[in-house]
């Protein structure tokens, strides 16, 4: 029997849904192996029938986002998270960093009629998670190796290798040894096949941090070529602001930050 699968969007920009849909011709032969229920995106609506894997895209940012993820979890056998925001928030939660209203009333008119929670966080803050795709936004190789293995009735296995060890395979020389370029590739894992490097430009760290990054030695290396710690914090803040790791060496340079103005 094919495994039936929900495709849900919460917060976010619909991104990682197109990585199914970007598959073209591709697609059809994924569907052969599973039953798409529910995929606003490609035109389904059946939120609520119970399914063998429910995908989340999508930060939990409001109240209307938390009631539908609750509902998702109760209607799935597995939850799988995908992308960015559905596994650390993503850029919307730079926003935990400020304060909401005050950028609420900065940018809209009507401020009264934005009903938001107080911080825009991960689905596995809320709800048992089985799986966690990363990426912003995830490839179709992982898409397809996750079903594929679900529907022959084996767990997906977390990949948390380090970009670092995707340029060593494609023989790609290191940018920040030759060329001093800021690359977050030493804290994050890989899974673009370290796309960034092979152009010369340091990684920006999409796929999230990697099995235990040493975030302390990479920020001092970056404050070693140069960089002021405004955009160091910048480096650590950008795609996954709300993870352990890159928070911490956010509120360590933030602080010298404050201590440089004092």
């Amino acid at each position: 029997m094919a495994l039936t699968v929900a495709v849900h969007k919460l917060t976010s920009c619909s991104g990682c849904q197109l990585a199914f849909l970007n598959q073209g011709p591709a697609l059809l032969s994924l569907m052969e192996k599973v039953t798409f229920v529910h995929f606003i995106e490609a035109g389904l609506y059946d939120p609520n029938t119970p399914v063998d894997l429910a995908l989340v895209e999508g930060s939990v940012t409001t109240k209307d986002d938390l009631e539908r993820l609750k509902q998702v979890r109760a209607h799935c056998r597995y939850l799988v998270t995908m992308g960015a925001c559905a596994t650390s928030g993503g850029v919307q939660a730079l926003r935990n960093m400020a304060n909401v209203d005050v950028w609420k009333r900065a940018v809209y008119a009507r401020p009264d009629f934005i009903d938001t929670l107080a911080d825009s966080t991960p689905v596995a803050e809320h709800v048992k998670v089985d799986f966690e795709l990363w990426g912003c936004p995830v490839t179709q190789a992982q898409l397809d190796q996750l079903i594929l293995q679900l529907s022959r009735g084996v767990l997906p296995k977390d990949d948390a290798e380090k970009v670092c060890m995707a340029c060593k395979r494609a023989q790609q020389v290191c940018v920040m040894v030759t060329r001093q370029e800021p690359c977050m590739g030493p804290v994050v894992r890989t899974g673009c096949g370290a796309l960034c490097p092979s152009f010369g430009r340091g990684c920006y760290g999409c796929f999230g941090p990697s099995e235990q990054p040493n975030g302390d030695s990479l920020a001092n290396r970056f404050a070693g070529l140069g960089l002021q710690p405004e955009e160091i914090v910048q480096r650590f803040a950008g795609i996954h602001s709300h993870t352990p790791s890159h928070q911490a060496q956010i509120k360590r340079w933030q602080q010298l930050i404050v201590k440089e103005i004092e």
